[in-house]
């Protein structure tokens, strides 16, 4: 089926197959159409239909409540039933020749534990090898739960046959609801990815900072890995801030313990507890890290202070945490190009 998108600057044309979703068929065509979460929850893939019939596949999906014209949809919903003809508000140019392209997976689950008590790391082996850029993340669906939800890939390998992933439970959230109650090992999903443009490459010959709270570590873990494996912080700083409530909602402290031994000083991770201090014995257990008292963006804009040249910032975690980071950058004159983040919670 031919979809016509007209965009600010120019009109692009795809086909689609039967069911699929508008937003998915454009990118997986290398169509770079406007999209944030890419789960039905931002609204940014808000689109008016100009010709043409669609079926909304997720009529509760949130971000509907950005839709203010009888003719808007949200790309990322619905499919098209036959040709149709659609306009975008935005500007759409072709994705970049060496970036990822979106397509469809399917995998299984194959290991689920606890990280905390509402915090869980999780593995999908994929039926297919599947190439992401550090820091991106995927689009999950699970049979019997309505909606795809966005997850940040902890790991990074070229053709990843393996994908991790960290989950927080999310309050009457239907799917961690499933997760934290039954045992998901052995489930079939489907994922469509990889998506987000919050990614770190070696060539960037930049610094890093990275901020994070809660399972918005995940990104930041991938940053990392890949980061390591070039010896990138040989010639490059790094600086994790990693903000969770209290001692008992810590975890990666090993992992970024690893991390610090292997890169070297140049690689400084700070643990930030917004409730409580750290106790003399998890400073003793974990001495190659910092330990800092109150919120992530708070600790990360005193940690940083004078050392912004040359920076580029990756942001993830709850929205609240993410937009007092970027107002603590912006007053600290970080440029806009250098601040990244993938809005899909």
């Amino acid at each position: 089926m031919k979809i016509e998108v007209k965009a600010r600057n120019r009109a692009h044309a795809f086909d689609a197959e039967p069911g699929s979703r508008v937003l998915y068929a454009g990118l997986g065509q290398a169509i770079d159409l406007p999209y944030e979460c890419g789960s039905g929850t931002c609204g940014t893939c808000k689109a008016r239909l100009l010709s043409g019939e669609i079926d909304d596949l997720w009529p509760e999906a949130p971000g509907r409540k950005y839709l203010k014209q009888a003719d808007e949809f949200l790309m990322c919903q619905c499919a098209a039933r036959g040709p149709l003809s659609i306009e975008v508000a935005s500007f759409v140019e072709d994705l970049e020749p060496d970036v990822c392209i979106p397509r469809a997976a399917s995998g299984r689950i194959v290991a689920a534990r606890l990280l905390t008590h509402d915090v869980m790391s999780l593995r999908i082996a994929l039926a297919a090898p599947l190439s992401f850029d550090a820091g991106q993340f995927v689009l999950v669906q699970v049979p019997g739960i309505d909606g795809y939800r966005g997850w940040s890939m902890v790991n990074h390998a070229k053709d990843a046959l393996e994908l991790d992933f960290v989950i927080k439970k999310k309050p009457d959230g239907k799917l961690s609801d499933w997760l934290f109650s039954a045992t998901p090992a052995g489930t079939a999903v489907e994922l469509f990815g990889p998506l987000g443009a919050a990614t770190f490459y070696p060539e960037l010959d930049k610094n890093i900072l990275c901020i994070a709270g809660g399972s918005g570590i995940a990104g930041m873990m991938s940053i990392l890995e890949r980061a390591a494996r070039a010896d990138y912080f040989a010639s490059h700083d790094g600086d994790v801030f990693f903000g969770v409530r209290s001692m008992k909602d810590a975890f990666f402290l090993d992992e970024f313990s690893r991390l610090r031994a292997a890169c070297g000083e140049r690689l400084r991770v700070t643990i930030a507890f917004s409730e409580e201090p750290a106790s003399d014995a998890l400073r003793a257990s974990h001495p190659l890290l910092q330990f800092e008292t109150g919120f992530v963006h708070e600790v990360a804009g005193r940690g940083m202070q004078g050392r912004y040249q040359g920076v580029r910032a990756y942001l993830a975690g709850p929205p609240p945490a993410v937009d007092a980071c970027v107002r603590m950058l912006l007053m600290a004159r970080v440029s806009t190009d250098n601040i990244r983040y993938d809005k899909f919670s």
